[in-house]
């Protein structure tokens, strides 16, 4: 996909081609890899406004992300952990950290965002919380105790749960302001909970030519996506009707 260029994109003059009328447009990335790995939700994670991705990823890498998102891309580790997927979790009201992050690395967090830490035995909240900036569904073992501590962390309500079968939710679905996406084999009763629970529409689908942890694999938010390299053209399609996009 194109666009026509305007003074937002000044970082993005590289990619910039021109058309016949002789106007800048520049490509919407809606498939790369991170770090080399297609699993982008395992090494990344964002919100409406935020973008968090290791230390080492690229610049023409985090462009393409930020300019796919609209979004501002921020360089960060975990505990020096590069995962920050899998170790970040929130909405635009707030993120939650796994407790082992280092002073230095949440200060920089908070600059952009607040930040809670998760302590304790579960601690990989990207793992374990499917969020939107209207609602949160966690991981079923989680003390009522952190359940509290989420829900004021990320301003929403929060429900305990599975998405088929599974208690990572994180990574078993995706969620923006727009719709929800899960693991094709989310029960009838499972779907009726995140309908219930996000008030939006929930649909199954893979990622990354099959993979089930849809939320392994794509970055989304209202305004955009990018899915893992590998991903299919049909997966494509779904991901965008389930996620709202035009």
């Amino acid at each position: 996909m194109f666009v026509r260029s305007n003074s937002k994109l000044a970082a993005y003059r590289q990619s910039w081609l021109r058309n016949d009328l002789g106007e800048f447009i520049v490509e919407i990335k809606r498939r790369l890899n991170i770090s080399g790995t297609s699993v982008l939700g395992v090494f990344g994670t964002c919100t409406e406004n935020l973008v968090f991705v290791p230390p080492d990823i690229s610049d023409e890498t985090l462009k393409d992300l930020e300019f796919s998102l609209d979004v501002k891309g921020i360089r960060i580790s975990v505990g020096g952990s590069s995962v920050v997927g899998s170790l970040i979790g929130g909405n635009s009201n707030g993120v939650v950290v796994a407790g082992f992050i280092l002073e230095r690395e949440i200060r920089k967090i908070r600059k952009y965002t607040r930040a809670a830490r998760l302590s304790g035995g579960l601690n990989a909240s990207g793992n374990l919380i499917l969020s939107n900036d209207n609602a949160a569904l966690v991981h079923p073992d989680l003390s009522d105790k952190v359940v509290a501590m989420i829900q004021k962390a990320l301003g929403v309500d929060v429900r305990k749960g599975t998405i088929g079968g599974l208690k990572t939710v994180g990574m078993a679905g995706i969620a923006t302001n727009k719709g929800v996406l899960v693991h094709p084999k989310t029960t009838t009763n499972e779907i009726a909970v995140l309908e219930e629970l996000f008030k939006l529409p929930v649909d199954i689908g893979t990622v990354n030519f099959g993979s089930h942890l849809v939320g392994s694999g794509i970055l989304a938010n209202s305004k955009g996506y990018v899915a893992g390299e590998d991903t299919t053209g049909p997966e494509i399609t779904r991901i965008e009707d389930a996620l709202g996009y035009e």
